[in-house]
């Protein structure tokens, strides 16, 4: 451990943090790609946050090798706000990180609702030293494009921004190719998760990415937690002023990599080193596209339209030991019928995407020190 701390909190000044301002090697970071989960609530019997719990699970993450981790999102549970949790859980998250490491953690801050709720998150975000908001659509569904640009464009005054394409089934709405180009264009945006569920609107995201000129600038992520693997191994080639230009995304910030993030981290790098080179990429690789769809399903409940998505990475913490129990913030959320079933049969299905073994080497120590 050490006491130095790893985020230096901003300081009362109204002035815009930049991504020029933005500590080098975490940018680097973000930039060539990185496995980051998306950090879980950690509650106890009574629904109230359980800080031992909370912060072993950001041991968790950082010990399994993440690159940074993103709090304050939906597998936060966006309830947090209400709760009066969005603060403390934030800066729990951060200390924690500064108390664990002192390697470069990329720190993520999830920001909510219309637009002066989401520019005040991000000034309390930035005020706790997160490095960039991630932007969620989801209270501009049926509002226009130049709204949701102009929201977008008030949050990145506050911090660097990452743009997210939400699934429609989930709260998000359907954007263009041109949305995504403007997006692109605005100053202060670092990344984008692109997050769909959907093929032909991940392409949109690429295209609107190479319109915008701006490949050089703003990472990409996937979000796509059905088509991981694909989405790190595929090269996005679009014509462009009559030139072909190839993206990659180069990492993910991702619900499903909250659970079993070492093996997670490992398949983060084995696709980023068989993408480096020319040799193709071998097809027991590509196989574990498929194999980490299956247990997504699971994970998520695809089969009951993600009603228990966040129940079912608390199951998995729970069998691990990190979580006490699987509760959340709305009484109303749990597993769905089968679910728990379906969780055991990927765990004994695909042993080599799971990491049980890592986390009960090293429990005791994460909940305890």
């Amino acid at each position: 451990m050490t006491s130095q701390p790893i985020l230096k909190p901003a300081t009362e000044s109204t002035d815009t943090m930049k991504i020029a301002d933005l500590p080098s090697d975490v940018h680097e970071l973000i930039s060539d790609g990185t496995a980051i989960p998306a950090h879980p609530l950690a509650l106890n019997a009574s629904r109230e946050l359980d800080r031992r719990r909370q912060r072993a699970l950001s041991r968790y993450y950082i010990d399994a090798g993440s690159g940074g981790l993103a709090v304050g999102v939906h597998t936060t549970q966006f309830e947090i706000r209400e709760a009066s949790l969005y603060q403390p859980v934030l800066e729990l998250a951060a200390q924690s990180a500064a108390d664990w490491t002192d390697r470069p953690l990329a720190m993520i801050a999830g920001v909510a609702g219309r637009t002066a709720q989401a520019v005040a998150e991000a000034k309390t975000a930035a005020a706790l030293g997160y490095h960039a908001a991630l932007v969620s659509p989801a209270p501009f569904r049926n509002a226009s494009d130049d709204e949701l640009i102009e929201h977008c464009s008030a949050v990145a005054g506050v911090m660097p921004i990452i743009g997210f394409y939400l699934q429609p089934a989930v709260g998000g709405r359907v954007l263009s190719v041109d949305f995504w180009r403007r997006f692109a264009s605005l100053d202060n945006v670092l990344a984008i998760k692109i997050a769909p569920f959907h093929r032909h609107r991940t392409l949109d995201v690429v295209r609107g990415v190479i319109a915008a000129r701006a490949e050089d600038r703003v990472a990409l992520y996937t979000g796509n937690d059905d088509h991981i693997v694909g989405d790190l191994l595929t090269p996005f080639t679009h014509r462009r002023d009559g030139e072909d230009v190839t993206l990659r995304i180069v990492g993910g910030l991702l619900g499903q990599w909250s659970v079993w993030t070492k093996a997670a981290v490992d398949l983060h790098a084995r696709c980023r080193a068989a993408v480096a080179g020319d040799a193709d990429v071998p097809a027991a690789l590509l196989a574990l596209d498929a194999q980490m769809t299956d247990i997504n399903a699971a994970v998520f409940d695809v089969a009951h339209d993600f009603a228990g998505v966040i129940a079912g990475c608390h199951e998995i913490l729970r069998r691990q030991g990190l979580l006490e129990g699987i509760w959340c913030l709305d009484p109303g959320e749990g597993l769905s019928p089968g679910q728990a079933d379906e969780l055991t049969r990927v765990t004994k299905d695909y042993p080599h995407l799971t990491d049980d073994s890592f986390v009960a080497l090293h429990l005791d120590r994460w909940l305890n020190d």
